[in-house]
């Protein structure tokens, strides 16, 4: 899964699935949180409620561009770091 963002100590990761859809894991620490990128619905979650907004909060932010393929050159393994209301790839 290549690494789309990085920010406040949170690993967010995007896994597509062909039936199942784009699905993020956000990382903190060993705590995962995963949401489907189409619905933002929470499909499994282990992270304290301040991490579950901040990753809810980029995800919006995000899936428009995600869900468009802009980030489809991660497959590569680039990451992509958080800078406030916009990312670059780095």
């Amino acid at each position: 899964m290549p690494v789309v963002a990085r920010f406040c100590g949170i690993v967010i990761r995007l896994l597509c699935l062909g039936t199942l859809g784009m699905r993020l894991h956000a990382f903190h620490g060993d705590r995962e949180m995963v949401l489907d990128l189409k619905s933002l619905r929470v499909l499994q979650e282990e992270v304290s409620e301040p991490v579950k907004r901040m990753v809810l909060a980029w995800a919006r932010a995000h899936q428009g561009e995600l869900m468009a393929g802009r980030f489809a050159a991660l497959s590569s393994g680039r990451s992509v770091a958080y800078g406030g209301a916009n990312a670059a790839v780095a």
